[in-house]
């Protein structure tokens, strides 16, 4: 086999070998536990190595196997905020790791790659190619570059075999669901998983991607905001930008300043409410490795693997909904509810029980000013995630219409990584500018 074969293990047997180590690994784990409780160390004491153990394999397998593991692995860490400190403490680090590393590919795959998408002459196109990734992530990895007019620009490269191996990942990862429900307690890892199924065709493919930056670049062109890098060429499985320096949001979730969270929260909610209106696109993977916070305090935007077609912009019963239910106009908002889809007619609920479920996720354009926090996400994990409260059983009677389904997935990411950044600003502002319905 060429080294253009070895980047992704795609044998069925090895890849599933390796994510079986997951549940096999944790009852392993499990076990020593218990040996080394009889032993006389306390269980707090035991149960703090065992999540470390664990923290540290999940990391391990998922970045390894890079694909769909690696992608799961960075979705479920975009929810981290939601899971309780002593429970996430463990994972935290090996979580937020998924969002900017990866092992990377043998330079001679590189090579490979850009010979078979740019041509044999791909190096005349640059002055300078650094062999060495600048970062690596899913399903490609980025190489720092010079390209032959000057520019600095960035070359992001598909795995061979990323493909197959995304789908077979995501296939084998819906049987070990229960194993990421145990370390995200009222996390439903099937869904998410069937949606990043369903997206997969259009992520691999480099040449939508490159479609939808350039959308992007055209409608944030000079924009004192938020930049996108213009895209300097493409094929199907290479895309070169403008190279954009800035500090990571990962980064700026570890140790950044309030003034660099408060800012990049606040353009976080910019992007993703303007976007629609903009570009007709949402920006459908919030997950911090895809933004810079830029010198002059711009937002940097430099993956669009997953965009959502918003051609008319958010859907306008979206705000028309929320302004209602700020405004405690219970029957008005059932009667909507009723109307988009969201409570099926044969299912009996109480106008103003479900007012009392909404509201309180809509704190934070209820006031001027809104600090997203972990504790915040994390009450509100718990308030649905309880089976015993009405919350949850008014939840469970609630339907997500197939056209919202990626739209609240992402507004729900995109919460979680502003509690992430512990982030401050005026929230309501943003959405009275950009969502069509709110305070009309």
């Amino acid at each position: 086999m060429t080294d253009t074969g070895r980047d992704i293990p795609r044998g069925t047997v090895s890849r599933t070998a390796k994510l079986a180590s997951l549940p096999l690994g944790a009852a392993g784990r499990a076990t020593l536990g218990i040996g080394k409780r009889l032993s006389g160390r306390s269980s707090e004491e035991v149960n703090a190595e065992l999540q470390q153990r664990t923290a540290e394999q999940l990391f391990a397998v998922l970045g390894q196997l890079k694909g769909g593991a690696m992608k799961l692995g960075q979705q479920l860490s975009i929810f981290e905020a939601a899971v309780p400190d002593e429970v996430a403490g463990p994972y935290r680090e090996a979580l937020v790791k998924l969002q900017e590393a990866a092992p990377p590919m043998p330079v001679k795959t590189v090579h490979a790659v850009l010979n078979q998408q740019l041509g044999g002459r791909w190096r005349e196109r640059f002055r300078e190619f650094d062999d060495a990734p600048a970062a690596a992530a899913s399903i490609g990895q980025v190489h720092r570059a010079t390209w032959r007019d000057g520019r600095e620009v960035a070359v992001k490269i598909q795995y061979p075999g990323a493909g197959p191996a995304l789908m077979a990942d995501l296939t084998q990862l819906a049987r070990f669901a229960r194993l990421f429900a145990a370390l995200f307690p009222g996390m439903e890892v099937k869904p998410l998983i069937a949606e990043l199924k369903a997206r997969v065709v259009e992520e691999l493919d480099y040449g939508l991607e490159a479609d939808a930056q350039r959308t992007f670049a055209a409608a944030y062109a000079g924009d004192a905001q938020i930049v996108v890098p213009r895209v300097v060429a493409s094929a199907p499985k290479v895309i070169v930008s403008e190279w954009l320096e800035g500090i990571p949001l990962s980064r700026i979730i570890a140790e950044g300043t309030k003034a660099q969270r408060d800012r990049a929260g606040l353009l976080l909610a910019e992007l993703h409410f303007s976007g629609p209106e903009r570009a007709g696109l949402l920006h459908a993977d919030p997950h911090p490795g895809n933004f810079r916070l830029l010198d002059d305090g711009r937002l940097g935007v430099i993956d669009f693997g997953a965009t959502a077609r918003l051609p008319d912009g958010h859907p306008e019963p979206i705000g028309r909904l929320v302004q209602w239910a700020l405004d405690g106009r219970a029957e008005d908002v059932l009667t909507d509810l009723r109307r988009e889809g969201f409570i099926r007619e044969s299912v009996e609920v109480d106008a103003q029980g479900v007012l009392d479920y909404l509201l309180p996720f809509l704190e934070p354009v209820a006031v001027p000013r809104f600090r997203f926090t972990r504790r915040w996400m994390q009450e509100q994990a718990a308030r649905i995630g309880d089976p015993r409260s009405d919350a949850s059983r008014l939840g469970r009677q609630l339907n997500l219409p197939p056209a919202y389904l990626l739209i609240h997935r992402v507004t729900i990411g995109s919460i979680g990584v502003l509690c992430q950044l512990d982030a401050e600003a005026p929230y309501r502002g943003v959405v009275e500018e950009w969502l069509p319905g709110f305070a009309a």
